[in-house]
């Protein structure tokens, strides 16, 4: 195994150009059935393993339109938002499959993911070690696993709680199963970047400071 990039040592441009590249990989499967190689002109650093989610979202109204990740480091990250962008697209089990008509009209959010480190604190003690609009939650428990982006309780202004009670009820799990000895807690962060509108500019999200303008004004 190789060294696994960590989200904090891409620049904004890295992330414009795998939200790029995540849009062209979708295109390509969408038409030909192609799954899309890592251009010539990929940064180095990109060819390290990573892990990330991408995210599809209707334009306007940021309805989700699809969401695959993953949570081990197994191929290069560059690769591994080609794969996750293509399975946003055709193989999210709530959804039925985009169509190419579909793809002028969504957004693409890529999201970088640290290693998950699991949290040593438990039962009510848990709610200090979670720090909204950084952390992203994994519940898991047996065959029982669930995660939630960081970005999930901006969209909802959840608190600290709320957050780990829905990560419960993401893994198929009772929604205080958090405080429970038996079922382990992760956190990790991310960098994430998004389109904001369909091929249009891409940013950074500052999610902590999302949070706060949204939630704690």
């Amino acid at each position: 195994m190789g060294e696994i990039i960590d989200p904090n040592e891409l620049s904004t441009a890295d992330g414009v150009f795998l939200v790029k590249l995540a849009r062209k990989a979708i295109e390509a499967y969408l038409r030909r059935g192609e799954v899309t190689k890592p251009p010539p002109n990929t940064p180095e650093k990109l060819f390290r393993l990573g892990m990330s989610f991408v995210t599809i979202l209707e334009y306007p109204s940021n309805e989700l339109r699809g969401c695959i990740g993953y949570t081990q480091a197994f191929e290069p990250l560059i690769k591994n938002v080609i794969n996750a962008a293509i399975a946003a697209a055709t193989q999210d089990p709530r959804f039925p499959p985009m169509s190419i008509e579909e793809l002028g009209r969504v957004i693409i959010e890529v999201s970088v993911l640290s290693e998950p480190k699991e949290v040593n604190r438990k039962g009510i003690e848990l709610v200090k070690e979670v720090t909204m609009g950084r952390d992203g939650l994994i519940a898991d428990y047996g065959i029982y696993k669930g995660l939630l982006l960081p970005e999930v309780p901006i969209d909802y202004c959840w608190d600290e709680e709320t957050f780990l009670s829905e990560t419960c009820l993401k893994a198929g799990l009772e929604p205080d199963c958090w405080l429970s000895n038996k079922v382990r807690i992760f956190k990790y962060y991310t960098k994430t970047f998004r389109e904001l509108e369909p091929k249009g500019k891409i940013i950074e999200r500052n999610l902590k400071e999302e949070y706060r303008r949204k939630c704690r004004t």
